[in-house]
């Protein structure tokens, strides 16, 4: 599992005391002075306007305990990936992952882990994914199976995709695999 990060903004104590004991956090820390972080949680002691407030955690009682600190960061890391995988958005549709709907125009769809997860590498990944590199990626296969797996989750999925939703290129196939435009 990828480490969330967290960053310490202006308060240069709390960053050497975490530095010290980093390989026993379940995050990476990093430190920052310029407040230009989108995508991480910002750990800092002074509500200053120009952070982005959505991730972020301002300490005004200090001292605080250790295990405290670590306890508030840690809830907040979680609060940060639970609104996050509320809303992704796939082309013209939004994906969450909290509930695992894929939804447009007030129209819901439940989708399964794995089809999730076709979706998600398809989306991150521009290049065209052969039916091989899907094996390896999804579904974790070492060898060359002679499998009709991924076809028939891809088949499934763009027709659960078209009843509902009308769409019919959602995800696209061509000669050098499968993908998402």
């Amino acid at each position: 599992m990828i480490k969330q990060n967290v960053i310490i903004t202006n308060f240069n104590s709390l960053y050497e005391i975490l530095e010290e004991i980093k390989e026993n956090l379940p995050f990476n820390i990093l430190k920052n002075e310029n407040d230009e972080f989108k995508d991480s949680l910002i750990v800092t002691s002074s509500d200053k306007k120009n952070l982005i407030k959505k991730n972020l955690l301002v300490l005004k009682e200090i001292p605080i305990p250790l295990n405290k600190l670590i306890e508030l960061i840690n809830i907040s890391l979680i609060k940060a990936k639970f609104n996050y995988q509320s809303n992704i958005s796939i082309k013209s549709y939004d994906l969450n992952l909290n509930s695992k709907f894929f939804s447009k125009d007030n129209n819901n769809l439940k989708l399964t882990e794995k089809e999730i997860e076709i979706i998600l590498y398809l989306n991150n990944n521009k290049n065209k994914k052969n039916v091989k590199d899907l094996q390896k990626n999804i579904w974790g296969h070492k060898t060359n199976l002679d499998t009709h797996t991924v076809e028939t989750h891809i088949y499934r999925l763009r027709k659960k995709i078209e009843d509902k939703f009308s769409d019919k290129n959602f995800i696209t196939s061509h000669k050098e695999g499968y993908f998402i435009e």
